[in-house]
C-alpha cells in the first residue's frame, strides 16, 4: 500500500519540475531574442548616424567653422545636430534595457574582437601629412607610404579645391584659404571622401567620378575592392596605372579608407602649420607631420623646367642679360622661403600641441640615404616598415636612368640630387640666395660665392645635420 502512494507523489514532483525547467528554457530563449533584437537595432542606428555624418558638407561650411550654416541641399547642420541626439538617445535606452536584463554586448565586455570592416583601434591608427611644395621631391618620399598595403595614401587630393576656389594671395585672403585646405583636410583623415565631391568638375554622379586627380599615384584606389570593372566608352581623365578599372567609386574608396590601419597624404598646398592646430589636438586624429623641404636653388631650377609657362618672365630676364628682375617675382620667391622657414621654426619650437608630431626632412638626405631616412620616419610616425617598402626603395633608388617625365619617382637618387648645380646660371643663384638666405640657413644649405664654387663637387652645399625630430 505504501508503495502505491509514493508512485503518483514521485509522478507530481516530475512534472513539476518538467514545468519548472520549461520555464527557465522559456525565459531564456526570451533574453536571446532580445539581445539579438538590440543588437539589430544597435547596428542599424549606427548605420544611420555614420551616414548622416557623412553627407558632404558645402563650400561654404568647409569655409566656415560656424555651426549654424545650412548645408546646400540636404538639411540645416542644427536640425542633423538634433536628429543624431534623438538617435543617441535611442541608443541609450536600448543600452540601459539591455543591463536590466544582464545582456552585454561581446564589444561592451571586450572579449571579442573587431570585425575586419571596423577602423583601427583609437590611439593606434596614425594619421601622416606628408607636408611639402612643389618640385621637393614630395611625389617619390610619398611612395614611401604609398607601398605600404597598411596605409591608405592619397596624392593631392587639395588639387581640387585650388582647382575651385579662387583666393588672392595675401592677407585674410590666404587665411581663407588655408581654413579650406585644413577642413577638407580633417575630413579626408576622417575617411570622409564625400568631401571631395563639391570640388571635383564635373559634380560626380551616384558618388561615381572619372576625374579623381592623379588616381594612379594612389594604390589605395586602384586595388580591389576599390577597383571596379573597366566601363568600355567611358573617358577616364586620371586612370590607374597597372590595370583597368571602372570609375572611383567614392563610397568605394571611403570604406576602404576605414579598413586600412593607417592613413597618409601628400600636400603640397599646406603653408602655414599653425592652421594645423586643432587636426593635432581632435581626439579623433593622431596626427603626424613631415615637412620635406629641400634646396630653394634646385625647386626654382626644376620649377622653371616643370613649369615653363610660369617663368618666363625668368628666362626673359636671363636671356636678356638685364640688371634687375621684376620685384614681384623677387617678393614673391621671398614669400614662399619665409612661409616654408616660419612652419619650420614653429615646429622645431615644440608647442604642446605639436609635440611629438612634427619632423623636418631634408630631400637631400632622403636622396642620399633613402632607406634610412624612410625607417626614422616610420618610426616617427610609429608605424612598422615592412620588407614591402624597403624592396620598392632598393629597386627605385638605383635605377641606372632617372625615370622619365616630372612627376617620376624611378630615380639614382644619390646621383641626381645636385644636377642642378650644373644648370643653373651662378645670377639665378645670386638671387635665390639673396631672397631665401634665412631659411637656407636654418635649413643648412651653404651659399655658393662664386661660379666656380656652385660647380664644385668637391665643395658641398649641405651642412651636416642631423635627424630634425620633435618628441
Amino acid at each position: 500500500m505504501e508503495k502505491g502512494l509514493t508512485l503518483p507523489q514521485d509522478c507530481r514532483d516530475f512534472v513539476q519540475s518538467l514545468r519548472m525547467r520549461s520555464k527557465y528554457a522559456l525565459f531564456l530563449a526570451f533574453v536571446v531574442v532580445v539581445f539579438v533584437f538590440i543588437e539589430k537595432e544597435n547596428k542599424i542606428i549606427s548605420r544611420v548616424s555614420d551616414k548622416l555624418k557623412q553627407i558632404p558638407q558645402s563650400l561654404a561650411d568647409a569655409n566656415s567653422t560656424d555651426p549654424a550654416l545650412v548645408l546646400a541641399e540636404n538639411a540645416s547642420l542644427l536640425s542633423l545636430s538634433e536628429l543624431d541626439a534623438a538617435f543617441s538617445q535611442l541608443q541609450g535606452r536600448l543600452h540601459n534595457l539591455s543591463l536590466q536584463l544582464g545582456v552585454e554586448s561581446a564589444a561592451e565586455r571586450g572579449g571579442a574582437a573587431e570585425e575586419p570592416s571596423q577602423p583601427a583601434r583609437a590611439g593606434h591608427r596614425r594619421h601622416v601629412l606628408l607636408m611639402a611644395t612643389t618640385r621637393t621631391g614630395s611625389s617619390f618620399v610619398g611612395e614611401f607610404f604609398n607601398q605600404q598595403g597598411n596605409i591608405f595614401y592619397l596624392f593631392e587630393p587639395l588639387w581640387h579645391i585650388e582647382r575651385t576656389v579662387s583666393f588672392e594671395p595675401g592677407g585674410a585672403n590666404a587665411a581663407g584659404s588655408a581654413l579650406v585646405y585644413r577642413d577638407v583636410l580633417k575630413q579626408l583623415f576622417l575617411c570622409d571622401l564625400y568631401v571631395l565631391e563639391h570640388f571635383i568638375s564635373p559634380l560626380p554622379e551616384d558618388h561615381l567620378t572619372q576625374f579623381m586627380f592623379r588616381r594612379g599615384s594612389s594604390r589605395s584606389l586602384c586595388e580591389d575592392p576599390v577597383c571596379t570593372p573597366f566601363v568600355k566608352k567611358v573617358f577616364e581623365k586620371y586612370h590607374c596605372k597597372n590595370r583597368r578599372c571602372g570609375p572611383l567609386n567614392v563610397t568605394l574608396a571611403a570604406e576602404a579608407c576605414r579598413r586600412k590601419e593607417h592613413m597618409a597624404l601628400k600636400a603640397v598646398r599646406i603653408r602655414q602649420l599653425e592652421f594645423l592646430q586643432p587636426l593635432a589636438e581632435d581626439p579623433r586624429l593622431d596626427l603626424r607631420v613631415i615637412q620635406l623641404v629641400r634646396d630653394p636653388r634646385a625647386v626654382l631650377a626644376s620649377r622653371m623646367v616643370a613649369f615653363a609657362g610660369k617663368y618666363e618672365t625668368w628666362k626673359k630676364w636671363l636671356a636678356e642679360g638685364q640688371d634687375r628682375l621684376q620685384e614681384e617675382e623677387v617678393q614673391r620667391l621671398r614669400g614662399n622661403c619665409e612661409s616654408i622657414r616660419l612652419s619650420a621654426e614653429l615646429g622645431l619650437r615644440q608647442p604642446s600641441w605639436l609635440r611629438g608630431r612634427y619632423m623636418l626632412v631634408r630631400y637631400e638626405d632622403v636622396a642620399q640615404r633613402p632607406l634610412q631616412k624612410a625607417r626614422e620616419m616610420y618610426r616617427f610616425a610609429g608605424i612598422p616598415l615592412t620588407p614591402q617598402v624597403e624592396d620598392w626603395i632598393q629597386k627605385n633608388t638605383q635605377a641606372a636612368l632617372d625615370g622619365n617625365g616630372i612627376y617620376s619617382t624611378r630615380k639614382n637618387s644619390s646621383e641626381q640630387f645636385e644636377k642642378w648645380r650644373f644648370s643653373i646660371p651662378f645670377k639665378l643663384a645670386q638671387v635665390v640666395q639673396a631672397a631665401c638666405g634665412p631659411a637656407m640657413r636654418l635649413f643648412g644649405y651653404k651659399l655658393a660665392r662664386d661660379a666656380a664654387s656652385l660647380t664644385n663637387r668637391s665643395f658641398s652645399l649641405l651642412e651636416e645635420r642631423g635627424t630634425f625630430w620633435v618628441t
